[in-house]
């Protein structure tokens, strides 16, 4: 099967960065295939980074090399590691980007990406993405073992999504993540919501009150808003037709309420 290499960055698509990470990527290895999942994560913002990696790493066939780059950190002490799970393979630093996907699938091995053999020949301190996580990617996926690649690691670092909390009934969660629609993701899991009664529910953002979890945004009026189980498995607040975030001035952060109607 042809080895897939994916990728996730802050790296935008102005600058030469993601470009040249691909050039060294096919430096290595020219037959590899590249899919970008992302490339336009906010700078620097490695929650936001995992979250997004989270949610479309898990579609890809058995054996891709997920290789992410959010890395704020990059040249200081944060490990570059390697993590292979149960299906994939995840590349990337030490500063939590990886572990809610690799957490999710199953950890198998981790190994600090030591072996210089595997990198650029010239490593920048400010450009791991070229010089040593795109290489490696590009080793693996020509079948080199990542036990060749560095030392065993017995933990990495974790990052949770922020967690819910009881509150009168119900629950309360916040707005961890706002896509190109708009549309204001939380933290709520399906399964939370559907422990409740979906029905007979309030859902609580800013100064909207929404009653009842929707199946689709099509279920209210163009310019209304509504609450719904997104395509992630998250709760979301969308507008029909509209940018819930622009509608009702919401902001990564923002508390959401879920509770029985009175």
């Amino acid at each position: 099967m042809e080895r897939i290499i994916t990728l996730t960055t802050d790296f935008g698509l102005r600058d030469p960065y993601q470009g040249a990470m691909k050039g060294a990527i096919l430096s290595v290895n020219p037959g590899v295939r590249i899919v970008d999942i992302t490339h336009l994560v906010r700078p620097g913002d490695v929650l936001e980074g995992a979250f997004v990696l989270l949610g479309a790493s898990r579609y890809f066939p058995e054996k891709t090399i997920h290789v992410a780059v959010v890395d704020p950190g990059v040249g200081g002490e944060r490990k570059p590691i390697l993590v292979e799970t149960r299906r994939f393979f995840y590349i990337g630093p030490d500063n939590g980007l990886l572990s809610p996907s690799v957490r999710e699938d199953g950890i198998v091995r981790a190994f600090e990406l030591t072996n210089r053999d595997f990198f650029r020949d010239e490593v920048a301190g400010t450009f791991h993405g070229r010089d040593i996580f795109g290489p490696v990617a590009a080793s693996l996926g020509l079948g080199a073992e990542p036990g060749e690649m560095g030392q065993a690691l017995e933990k990495i670092l974790a990052l949770d999504l922020p967690r819910t909390l009881p509150e009168a009934g119900g629950l309360r969660g916040e707005v961890v993540y706002i896509d190109t629609f708009g549309n204001l993701i939380t933290n709520i899991r399906r399964e939370e919501v559907s422990a409740l009664d979906g029905a007979a529910l309030e859902v609580t953002v800013r100064n909207a009150a929404l009653t009842g979890i929707k199946k689709t945004y099509g279920m209210v009026e163009k310019g209304s808003p509504a609450a719904l189980i997104g395509s992630t498995g998250y709760l979301e607040v969308a507008v029909n037709c509209g940018n819930a975030a622009e509608a009702l001035g919401a902001r990564v952060g923002d508390s959401v309420s879920v509770r029985p109607l009175k």
